[in-house]
């Protein structure tokens, strides 16, 4: 199991914002986060990597690629981010440089110092994500979709065992967001979990996964009866 939470609370500036929380992601899996604006699935996300803080008194096992984020000291937060992958919905790349020193800036913060070594991590990543003519490319340059690559490819430059994608899709028009969610789905097939928030239904039905709902206060493994569901209601009850 590489996450794995057992009735744990998630609180946003202090105020609790999922009760109870069972969630769990195992190697490949692809799992999705469905729910409206402010139900959730940013902060849970958050709490995964320590962005913010869940309370020992307040949740029964907190685990994530083995480490307990209940007892986890600040100095050993680095070295779990290291080991997984993160993107966000505005790509977050540095537009002052080049997607190539974008990666490089990346790869020399945890670690990498020989400059063959990053070089060939950097065209393999690229390559993976069918980047690799956009190297020298300023972010700028690039369209919303090719930034989003770049950003997995950021995402993929330590051979995460997780990845955590806070709607990845969500600035993207449907044929590119497609494309996006494609891409995480190969990922997935080499034993990297990616677990996803998302607005976008007709994305979950087209590349099938685990798919947990917000809603209320309260997180569901809705899975096994997704695909009865009024799909149309659901697209709804993202826009509320």
């Amino acid at each position: 199991m590489l996450i794995d939470y057992k009735k744990a609370n998630i609180y946003q500036a202090d105020v609790l914002i999922l009760k109870d929380v069972d969630f769990h992601a195992e190697e490949g899996e692809l799992v999705y986060i469905i729910g409206k604006v402010g139900s959730g699935k940013s902060s849970l996300l958050k709490t995964m990597y320590c962005e913010l803080d869940l309370y020992p008194d307040e949740t029964e096992k907190a685990e994530v690629l083995g480490r307990n984020l209940l007892d986890l000291r600040r100095k050993e937060i680095p070295a779990l981010r290291k080991e997984m992958g993160i993107i966000f919905q505005d790509f977050q790349l540095l537009h002052d440089r080049s997607v190539y020193n974008n990666l490089r800036f990346v790869l020399r913060a945890t670690g990498w110092k020989k400059k063959a070594d990053i070089n060939q991590r950097i065209d393999e990543v690229l390559e993976a994500v069918d980047m690799s003519d956009k190297k020298d490319k300023m972010p700028n340059e690039l369209s919303g979709g090719e930034q989003q690559r770049v950003a997995i490819a950021r995402a993929l430059l330590n051979t995460p065992k997780v990845i955590v994608a806070d709607e990845p899709t969500g600035n993207l028009d449907p044929e590119t967001a497609s494309s996006i969610v494609k891409l995480l789905q190969d990922i997935t097939k080499k034993g990297t979990a990616v677990v996803m928030s998302t607005h976008n239904i007709p994305i979950i039905d087209q590349y099938p996964g685990t798919v947990y709902r917000c809603k209320d206060g309260k997180m569901a493994d809705i899975t096994m009866e997704y695909n009865k569901m009024d799909k149309k209601e659901l697209e709804e009850e993202q826009k509320d």
